[in-house]
């Protein structure tokens, strides 16, 4: 148990949660685990997620009559006598490419290794080597050399590593990261943010309506194709050229993500200028060795340090290139020179098992649990109880946590083994969250404080009213929804989250917790209610955006209210909700009395 405890606390997750002095928090309240009302919530964890897993394993199988209408999306499994859901298309991707992956995961710290003792052996322990000692500070030259030898390995690997991955294509994505450097460098400077947004949600946009720009496309366009004797169109030279797309031909669908690195860039070059003028080691007398994640993220580097070798092997950095997660152009330099404490074995071999297990986890749902492909075989929702049709919305919310979550930890323990730390991006459970503010927190973390760093806060936060708030709040949701899809369902999520979070927002201010000080019991029993509502609306809006749009939505919520039963089992269901609440919020001071506040 003890060792259970050490694996799945936050720190071990990403030690920038770590508690600063260790000791606890001014507001934690005492623990509650062992008291009566306790012990009630752990029989309710110990007999209603079982029930939960039934009512989808129920309908997941050759016994329910609509088994037929999704069999066809099912794949023979290696858990013998069920089959694999693997009707995801985004999650499939990954999962069959697992074996490749991690041989490259293997191999890329390896060469990295042996290419820093043959370039350099006088040099490969400091660029390779732990975090550097308190006792002994590391000459100038010996962290440049760091930072030199890491960046050509960095540029030569990821220019292998496109090649493989798209191809031909690799030329597009090197024009797209030549205009944008020129964007950043060339323009005038009071030009440069907002042709930076221009630029970049115009190759959003470009890159979804133009597919990616074939090669066929393009040869038709500078050469029209002529039509034989027989009525028949010759294959031009595009399609030639088309045919050596690489492992994934359709590069723009992962381009997303280097859209975010390319304004980092954009903006920690325009912001740098502005800061020249005294270097922030002096002004604030700072250790350039040991700096905090605010100070690496804030702090620019040298004006050389904006160099396109740099940007390139910092937008093209192989382990975060495909799918994050997101690091600043200004962290990835400093990381460069300085390796972090947190990258240590110990650290990182708990990380890797983690990611096994969750991994594990995702394969034995995938195997029993077929909410995934039921939800895409346009079902009839009327052969389902209430208590089936909520289970099949909420497990497959999980599975789009756990196909988002897989992926970026994969990702981030192959940075983490190459001695980059990048920020976490779970770092709670699908349901493990009762705050819609505090989810976008902790889901997709470092794409928030992205967006947090280079929009919310530029168009001016949470200052002034409480309407440019929820304004500035729409727009970033907006840009969130085109950014990941540009399409009309997930416009009306980003929306909806927009939507949903004005009731916390507005309970937040009717019931401020100050009031509530001289009772701490009743306000944790209203803040209970008001969470179970709050996941209801979260629970509602994802599946809009990411499982079964507004129609399947309309169909479950239809199937659940229309009947008697089906309203009982609703109120049933949100007394389960105000349970897990109750317990979320007791996880929550327990992290305080350990000293540490995530707010998420």
């Amino acid at each position: 148990m003890g060792f259970l405890g050490q694996l799945y606390k936050v720190e071990t997750l990403d030690t920038r949660f770590a508690s600063k002095t260790g000791q606890r928090l001014p507001d934690a309240q005492p623990s509650k685990w062992k008291t009566p009302e306790y012990y009630f919530y752990y029989l309710c964890f110990l007999t209603i997620p079982f029930l939960m897993v039934k009512s989808v394993y129920d309908v997941s199988g050759p016994w329910h009559p609509s088994y037929k209408n999704y069999e066809h999306l099912l794949e023979p499994g290696w858990i013998p006598g069920r089959k694999v859901d693997n009707s995801d298309a985004q999650y499939r991707s990954f999962r069959d490419n697992i074996p490749y992956m991690a041989l490259v995961v293997i191999l890329h710290p390896l060469l990295r290794k042996a290419y820093e003792r043959l370039a350099n052996p006088s040099e490969a322990a400091t660029s390779s080597g732990g975090p550097t000692s308190k006792n002994e500070v590391a000459s100038s030259s010996a962290v440049e050399a760091r930072k030199e030898s890491r960046i050509r390995f960095d540029l030569v690997f990821a220019g292998i590593f496109l090649l493989a991955l798209h191809g031909l294509s690799a030329a597009k994505v090197f024009i797209i990261l030549y205009l944008n450097y020129q964007v950043a460098t060339a323009l005038p400077r009071q030009y440069v943010p907002a042709a930076t947004w221009i630029f970049n949600i115009a190759i959003l946009f470009a890159n979804e309506l133009c597919h990616g720009y074939p090669f066929a496309s393009i040869a038709s366009l500078i050469l029209p194709p002529q039509t034989t004797a027989a009525g028949e169109t010759p294959s031009n030279w595009g399609h030639w050229l088309d045919s050596y797309g690489g492992l994934i031909p359709r590069w723009e669908i992962l381009f997303n993500v280097c859209v975010l690195r390319l304004i980092s860039f954009n903006f920690d070059y325009y912001w740098s200028l502005d800061r020249r003028a005294m270097s922030p080691v002096e002004k604030k007398n700072l250790d350039p060795t040991n700096y905090t994640e605010r100070e690496r993220i804030d702090t620019p580097p040298a004006a050389s340090d904006f160099s396109f070798r740099n940007y390139l092997a910092y937008i093209l950095y192989s382990p975060l290139y495909l799918a994050g997660p997101i690091l600043t152009f200004n962290d990835y330099i400093y990381q460069q020179r300085h390796q972090l404490p947190s990258i240590n074995p110990s650290r990182t071999a708990l990380y890797a098992l983690r990611f096994l297990i969750c991994l594990l986890t995702m394969e034995v749902v995938l195997h029993f649990l077929y909410a995934v492909a039921i939800s895409k075989s346009s079902p009839s929702w009327s052969q389902y109880t209430p208590m089936q049709l909520s289970m099949l919305g909420y497990f497959n919310l999980h599975v789009i946590w756990l196909k988002l979550l897989l992926p970026w930890r994969f990702f981030r323990l192959w940075s983490l083994l190459d001695g980059i730390d990048p920020p976490e991006n779970m770092v709670r459970c699908m349901s493990d969250n009762y705050s819609a503010l505090a989810f976008w927190r902790g889901w997709h973390r470092s794409f928030n404080r992205w967006v947090t760093r280079y929009i919310y806060i530029p168009l001016g936060g949470s200052r002034g009213s409480k309407a440019r708030a929820i304004l500035n709040f729409l727009a970033v949701f907006t840009f969130v929804a085109l950014w990941h899809d540009i399409n009309l369902r997930l416009l009306v999520w980003g929306w909806l989250i927009t939507l949903f979070v004005l009731p916390e927002v507005l309970a937040t201010m009717a019931f401020p917790a100050k009031k509530w000080q001289a009772h701490p019991e009743t306000y944790r029993v209203l803040c209970g209610i008001g969470a179970a509502g709050n996941i209801l609306m979260m629970m509602a809006a994802n599946l809009v955006g990411f499982a079964v749009g507004v129609d399947g939505l309309k169909g479950l919520v239809e199937g659940i209210v229309d009947s008697w039963g089906g309203r009982a089992f609703l109120l049933a269901a949100c007394a389960t909700l105000f349970v897990g609440a109750q317990v979320m919020f007791e996880w929550r001071e327990a992290e305080k009395r350990r000293g540490i506040n995530m707010k998420c």
